[in-house]
């Protein structure tokens, strides 16, 4: 699929980010034998509010790339109006936004300990609405991405993506526990690519009864991603165990995964090799982990260039 024109659909989350951090760690402030009656306050020394959602991101990271993806999404009048400039500074297509009319933009909440353990609450506002009765072109689409959202579009796009005959990208995320068994195997028969932390595969297997080989034949590319250990690329009988390019610090993680399946994105289109496709969407996600927010860092060419031969001894 290699075609550097191609039209990229990028669905999920549009939203606003308030992260926090915690100076210390859940697990000393937790007690597993309270937990029926949990009631715990965390103590957070930052706060920052930003731009954020899985879509909003990933079509971030794409314009860092060079291009111009359509973001899909259902967006709040209410408060759309700063988020709206900002993507809009960034030539990312807003034609198949929908904003309603008395609704905010989903928010996000995130607190984050010093092992980088994440604890969050997520109010969908306007996303609540699914956008697959918005009226919407996809036309001139090459591949798309179904990254978390409303579940009744995580459950509906890939069938349309199917019948359109659109190369997609699964990408449950956190609503893998929103859906049911069925309705996985429904979405990841016949994708691309299904992608996921080690434990939403874990997950999604024991959910779908298939086994991570039985994942991968269900799909053309598995992906589990690894955190700072990497990740691994299933296609077929190959097997490739990607390692992780080394940020200069871990200011942040939120919003590395998003970042990753950017450069995912960018690699496939560009019809690299996967290993390849795996070192630079690793890469790509470092960025994202060494400034606070997920929308607050920037690179270049040059840059992408430079540390890719530090990290890989390879020119990119």
């Amino acid at each position: 699929m290699a075609n550097k024109q191609a039209k990229i659909l990028v669905t999920g989350s549009v939203a606003y980010d308030r992260i926090m951090n915690f100076p210390g760690l859940f697990k000393n402030e937790i007690l597993p034998e309270k937990v029926h009656i949990l009631n715990v306050s965390f103590l957070v020394n930052e706060l920052k509010e930003g731009f954020g959602g899985t879509g909003g991101n990933i079509a971030y990271n794409l314009a860092l790339l060079g291009l111009k993806p359509v973001l899909m999404a259902n967006v709040g009048a209410k408060d759309f109006s700063f988020y709206q400039v900002w993507l809009k500074k960034h030539r990312i297509d807003l034609s198949a936004l929908r904003v309603w009319p008395g609704q905010n933009t989903a928010s996000a909440y995130i607190i984050t300990d010093q092992d980088d353990n994440q604890i969050s609450g997520f109010y969908p506002g306007a996303m609540s609405k699914p956008i697959i009765g918005n009226k919407f072109s996809l036309a001139g689409i090459k591949l798309a991405i179904i990254s978390p959202q409303n579940p009744i579009d995580m459950i509906k796009l890939p069938l349309l993506f199917k019948q359109k005959k659109i190369d997609y990208i699964f990408d449950p995320g956190q609503q893998v526990t929103s859906l049911t068994g069925n309705q996985l195997c429904s979405a990841i028969a016949g994708s691309l690519v299904l992608i996921g932390n080690d434990y939403e595969i874990n997950l999604i297997s024991q959910k779908t009864k298939w086994s991570v080989d039985q994942l991968s034949g269900k799909t053309n590319t598995l992906i589990t991603t690894l955190g700072s250990k990497g990740s691994i690329i299933r296609q077929g009988s190959k097997v490739y165990k990607i390692k992780s390019a080394k940020p200069k610090n871990s200011s942040d993680p939120t919003g590395a995964g998003d970042a990753y399946r950017a450069g995912l994105i960018y690699g496939l289109l560009h019809g690299w090799p996967l290993a390849k496709v795996g070192q630079f969407a690793g890469l790509v996600s470092v960025y994202t982990v060494e400034k606070y927010g997920t929308q607050t860092h920037q690179f270049t060419w040059t840059d992408l260039q430079n540390r890719y031969r530090r990290n890989f001894g390879q020119k990119l």
